[in-house]
């Protein structure tokens, strides 16, 4: 549009040198009404505001004024003075045309932030029948460590969830690893509850983890262990938060195609066909070599039961 503009713009001004002053007023004249008509496509159902009426009914008393107003005390600056409006209207539709592009961004941007939030987060995970703990070797570094016993959980933990006697001996029992690098150390500790089946002392433990060392190298198998946590106590819509969270924290991270196939088996679980197929079916073009690899049994139970088409 701003290109049209200034092309007649260009028109005009090419006009000036010629002598032909009559042919020069036929193009002006022209030129004006393409402008007034550029107008009407920009400002639909314009008025006095942006361009004048063609047409003007004088108020009772007035005299109408000339179809092309006063006469111009010469041809060339009648020109000049018309050229000069032109240019004016041009600069006017160009600004507004700007104004009008950047409030559509604008627009856009606040309807694609406004589906995001009312997206639904993703279904929990439900652990299907048979499934077992993975081996130590999985979340836990091979080298062992100096242990002391762990803390026993705090008064109004243990007064909220009401363990049992036994049950505090027993989490008691479990050592917690005492090395030089303490991050490592509360995961571990952390991996050692949800192993022995502690599932709610393991929620806290991991969720005490990411809270106090988020940028850790372990951050990723705590989110994913911590989604185990909430699964295996029967608690799978808070699991997939943490899949979810761990896949899109970061997909080339250790345990990112681990938490993108639970989420799928959490999809099946809850009938959710649709999402376990999108979801197993983004895990086998992300991941290739793990889905024919280590990932390859818990790809191919997730498969066998969901029918995708």
């Amino acid at each position: 549009m701003a290109g049209l503009l200034a092309g007649a713009t260009v028109a005009v001004a090419m006009l000036l040198p010629m002598p032909a002053a009559a042919q020069d007023d036929a193009r002006l004249r022209r030129l004006e009404a393409e402008v007034r008509a550029l107008q009407r496509a920009v400002f639909p159902g314009g008025d006095g505001r942006y361009f004048t009426p063609e047409v003007v009914t004088p108020a009772p008393g007035e005299t109408a004024p000339p179809p092309g107003g006063n006469p111009s005390a010469s041809a060339l600056t009648d020109v000049l003075a018309r050229l000069e409006a032109l240019e004016s209207q041009i600069a006017s539709l160009t600004a507004r045309s700007e104004e009008t592009a950047h409030q559509l961004r604008e627009l856009q941007a606040a309807q694609e932030a406004a589906a995001a939030a009312a997206a639904p987060p993703p279904s929990g995970i439900i652990t299907p029948p048979g499934q077992t703990p993975a081996q130590p070797s999985a979340e836990l570094p091979a080298q062992s460590a100096a242990t002391t016993p762990a803390p026993a959980p705090s008064p109004a933990a243990a007064q909220a969830a009401a363990p049992s006697p036994q049950r505090v001996a027993a989490v008691q029992a479990i050592a917690k690893p005492m090395t030089d690098d303490p991050g490592e150390d509360e995961y571990v500790y952390g991996f050692r509850l949800w192993e022995s089946g502690f599932y709610p002392e393991a929620q806290q433990q991991l969720a005490l983890f990411l809270q106090r060392y988020p940028n850790h190298w372990r951050a990723t198998y705590a989110r994913n262990l911590l989604g185990r946590a909430y699964l295996d106590n029967g608690q799978p819509r808070e699991a997939a938060t943490y899949f979810f969270e761990n896949y899109q924290a970061d997909r080339q991270a250790a345990r990112a195609p681990d938490s993108l196939l639970f989420l799928a088996e959490a999809m099946v679980a809850i009938g959710d066909t649709n999402r376990a197929c999108i979801a197993l079916a983004e895990f086998g073009e992300t991941y290739p070599a793990l889905a024919t690899g280590r990932l390859k049994e818990q790809y191919d139970r997730a498969r066998n039961q969901v029918r995708c088409g």
